[in-house]
């Protein structure tokens, strides 16, 4: 018998649960999901709420990267922060802050920057070692990455005083456009590129 318009309206979830969505289906899902969410969306959430497999998901939301980069259009979908994130085309920055009113983002300070490097690089690590590697105090530093929320206490380190040990947010990633932390360029990598510059500008 053939079902009716209301019948099909007023099938429950249950019912919808299933029949196993085909690819299209749940890229589809996947892509509304992320429209959503404020948030970067990790892989897992996909595994656990749409039955995928860890590879599938992968290669679900890879595409939806690629679809995203290909168009080239105001809004990218980008893997970032551990998750996955649409975010507005760099290239439209200073329009879109012109015309909606965005304040830029305040700049963090030389203190902030290396401070931050060397949590990023260190961590955990402790206040007195990032103290000692700039070989001033870091206190205030410290407190104004924890602000922003680019850094965060991450336990205690078995030292005298057991005091308190830092590392990044996944702020931080957000902020600097990286997927993980092992995406940050290695030290012999930043050397090599500060030599060069400063070759090249005394030259």
């Amino acid at each position: 018998m053939e079902r009716t318009k209301n019948d099909i309206i007023e099938r429950n979830d249950t019912d919808e649960s299933r029949i196993a969505p085909d690819d299209v289906t749940i890229r589809s899902l996947l892509e509304a999901v992320l429209f959503l969410s404020n948030e970067p969306v990790p892989s897992s959430f996909f595994v656990k709420n749409f039955a995928l497999d860890p590879t599938q998901a992968k290669i679900l939301l890879d595409s939806l990267v690629d679809e995203y980069a290909e168009r080239d259009g105001g809004i990218r979908l980008e893997e970032i922060a551990k998750g996955y994130q649409f975010v507005t085309n760099p290239r439209h920055a200073e329009q879109l802050r012109r015309v909606m009113g965005i304040r830029k983002r305040e700049g963090l300070s030389k203190g902030m920057l290396e401070t931050l490097a060397i949590i990023a690089y260190k961590q955990p690590v402790v206040l007195a070692e990032i103290d000692e590697l700039r070989g001033v105090s870091s206190r205030m530093s410290v407190v104004r990455l924890v602000e922003r929320k680019l850094v965060k206490p991450v336990g205690r380190k078995e030292l005298p005083g057991r005091p308190l040990a830092y590392g990044t947010t996944n702020e931080f990633l957000r902020h600097f456009g990286l997927r993980r932390l092992s995406d940050l360029p290695k030290l012999s990598e930043i050397k090599e590129f500060s030599m060069n510059w400063d070759d090249e500008h005394d030259a």
